[in-house]
């Protein structure tokens, strides 16, 4: 269980520019974290390295503590929430784009683990993390897309390197349920897939544009997103739209219905739907709860 919480503590809120606000985008970081006040979303898996002090998520299914030397990876389209930390936290890590993480290559209960909700936790870090992770983040955001590939490339090649580690997931794939493997060809399919939706997710899209893309039938393109991911193709379509929607649900003077317009849904029946299913509430009660109460303070 988290300690007690900190008094007066600085919250986290989404923007346009976090990576709520920015689902395609793969972005790095090297920061104090903020904790939440409630449970966030978004459409990338995400790369935690705790470099001092310790934090506590609340997954969708589990709970974990992550202490300094630490390193997880989860999928970040489950709810998930940082909800406590100690005084002095500093953690660094990465958002990856589902195209990206289709790209590695992990052992296979670890990608079906990730995709039903597990957190693959590696204990076995080594000092060269300490360095790597605060460059990586310094050359993506050096202007330099030559510096900011190899950043990207060498976060891959050192996820990669769990298969000759000790990790564990958690909960273990006994208790979740997993979905199935993966072969090269369907990597493929998913990532011009997952490729497509990223350019077009705010478009007026559906599976036949999405299959098109990856020059494969509908219904086939419909069966292996499914197998591969657990999700729908308009699960994973609606969380793209989802995510963007609840950065811009927190701007001033915001007005839901062009929320659920400029977000891609074609109606706000549609959107409400949709967003009450991830968030469990309604945008206006999002928007209330996160606005409303002030959470700056």
């Amino acid at each position: 269980m988290p300690d007690s919480k900190v008094p007066d503590r600085i919250y986290y809120q989404p923007t346009l520019g976090s990576v709520e606000g920015a689902p395609t985008a793969l972005q790095m970081f090297h920061n104090t974290p903020l904790v939440m006040r409630q449970p966030h979303w978004h459409a990338q898996v995400e790369v935690n390295f705790i470099m001092r002090g310790w934090v506590h998520y609340k997954m969708a299914h589990h709970e974990i503590r992550l202490e300094a030397g630490e390193m997880v990876l989860f999928w970040g389209g489950l709810p998930h929430w940082m909800d406590d930390a100690s005084e002095d936290p500093v953690y660094a890590g990465g958002h990856l784009p589902l195209i990206h993480f289709f790209r590695l290559r992990l052992p296979e209960e670890v990608q079906r683990g990730l995709m039903a909700g597990s957190t693959l936790l590696i204990r076995a870090t080594d000092p060269s993390d300490v360095a790597n992770f605060p460059r990586w983040n310094k050359y993506t955001r050096s202007g330099d897309p030559l510096k900011a590939k190899h950043a990207v490339d060498e976060l891959l090649l050192r996820l990669e390197r769990v298969r000759f580690e000790p990790y564990e997931l958690v909960p273990s794939l006994e208790d979740v349920s997993v979905t199935a493997s993966m072969d090269q060809q369907s990597s493929r399919n998913i990532s011009r897939m997952c490729g497509f939706i990223a350019d077009n997710f705010l478009d007026d899209i559906d599976s036949n544009d999405i299959a098109a893309a990856a020059d494969i039938h509908p219904k086939y393109a419909m069966s292996q997103f499914k197998k591969s991911t657990g999700m729908t193709l308009n699960e994973y379509l609606n969380l793209m739209r989802l995510s963007y929607a609840q950065a811009r649900l927190l701007g001033d003077d915001v007005n839901i219905l062009n929320v659920a317009m400029e977000s891609g849904f074609g109606s706000l029946s549609a959107f409400n739907k949709s967003f009450r299913k991830v968030a469990g509430m309604s945008p206006s009660d999002f928007r209330r709860e996160r606005v409303g109460t002030g959470l700056h303070s």
